[in-house]
């Protein structure tokens, strides 16, 4: 199949129908029709079926939908960083923050640049972990803000923050908390865990892990912020990262350091051949400043 082939197969299968394929492709009924039929002729099978004066794909047709649908991912992608490399501005920074940087500290940063540079604008979004090298690659994204880089020879990175583990809790669970918890205390308790692949989930498993305790929980999720709600909510507590702890504070919620520490560093990262550029160099620096600040 060529891309023609390709387009016009991926058209009909999402549409349903010839006509409505035409409409979406901006082409006549006969020119989808054509192009379908050398397709089928070319694969020596059918694509579609007419049932009942409906088009019905065929169990071959599904199958291959399949790696079609990679095929066009892959293409949009090509088309977003080509629409992106157009789009470079030295007063444009596009921010890509992780879900537990996006509550607080990225929003501040963001703000105060505004504030200190109001001509600087931002495209500003949250990736999970395993996505930042994908929006890097595709110049969806100047800087990503995170925590240990991903292994990638092609990104670059600057350290510039840390911040700690941190187990977040209601104040009637722990009304006399000692300045850091053992991580021992959640062994009886009801324990939200932080699932996925990030480096804090691996960070918290392993603590867990080396001093062979047996925690167990009953929820699990995916972001920093649904574990601080259902704390909050009184389903158990929670490890998180302590920018997260800080911006999820309410009435009747507070927070404590593990003991030992179990410390992270926070990095701003950048395709190794795309240097920041004097702009994103000083809103870096407003970043470093943010996160010294929020620790206080």
């Amino acid at each position: 199949m060529n891309l023609r082939h390709i387009e016009v197969f991926h058209s009909v299968y999402v549409n349903g129908s010839i006509s409505r394929a035409s409409l979406a492709l901006n082409v006549s009924q006969p020119a989808v029709s054509k192009v379908l039929k050398h397709a089928q002729d070319k694969l020596g099978f059918s694509l579609f079926r007419l049932v009942s004066g409906r088009l019905i794909a065929t169990e071959e047709a599904h199958v291959l939908f399949r790696q079609v649908a990679e095929v066009y991912e892959r293409i949009g992608s090509l088309q977003l960083t080509a629409l992106n490399l157009g789009r470079a501005e030295e007063g444009h920074i596009r921010l890509a923050v992780l879900p537990s940087l996006g509550m607080g500290i990225g929003p501040a940063a963001v703000a105060r640049c505004r504030a200190e540079m109001p001509g600087v604008t931002f495209d500003l979004k949250t990736v999970h972990h395993d996505d930042i090298v994908r929006s890097l690659h595709e110049r969806d994204t100047d800087l990503a803000l995170g925590y240990k880089p991903p292994d990638d020879p092609k990104l670059a990175d600057v350290e510039i923050g840390s911040g700690e583990l941190v187990i977040l809790y209601r104040t009637e669970d722990l009304p006399d908390a000692p300045p850091r918890l053992d991580l021992s205390l959640l062994q009886d308790r009801d324990f939200i865990v932080l699932a996925g692949a990030g480096p804090l989930t691996h960070m918290v498993s392993h603590e867990v892990a080396s001093r062979l305790l047996d925690i167990t929980g009953g929820i699990s999720v995916r972001t920093y912020f649904l574990a601080a709600a259902l704390v909050r909510y009184g389903a158990g507590m929670a490890i998180v990262d302590e920018f997260t702890a800080r911006a999820s504070l309410a009435p009747g919620l507070d927070f404590r350091p593990l003991s030992p520490p179990v410390p992270f560093s926070v990095h701003c990262m950048h395709l190794r051949e795309r240097p920041p550029s004097g702009t994103q160099l000083g809103f870096m620096s407003i970043i470093q400043q943010t996160l010294a600040g929020a620790r206080g």
